[in-house]
């Protein structure tokens, strides 16, 4: 069933290359050529403003991970700082406790 899927997908692939070999192929006027280079400056300046929109939230999500990892570090920062001091506070209470022991 895997080699008949694989064939099956060949085929429709060898199919859409041959119909779009034929779209071209069937332009024979300049009239039709005019509306589809039309058609594909169309589309072209359409995936070029996706690409656009694509490229600036990309960006921003950037910008917003590195703030993240930025705050990600400060907190690590904080809490080693916070660990330090209760383990100094520990120590402290540890050597009050032997003094009255």
């Amino acid at each position: 069933s895997a080699q008949i899927a694989d064939l099956q997908q060949k085929l429709l692939d060898a199919d859409n290359g041959d119909r779009a070999k034929q779209r071209w192929d069937s332009i024979a006027t300049i009239l039709e050529a005019k509306c589809a280079l039309k058609y594909l400056l169309g589309e072209l300046v359409s995936s070029k403003v996706q690409e656009s929109k694509l490229q600036s939230s990309l960006q921003q999500s950037q910008a917003s991970c590195s703030d993240v990892q930025k705050m990600l570090m400060e907190e690590r920062n904080h809490i080693a700082e916070v660990e330090a001091e209760l383990q100094n506070q520990l120590l402290v209470q540890e050597q009050q406790h032997q003094e009255k022991v």
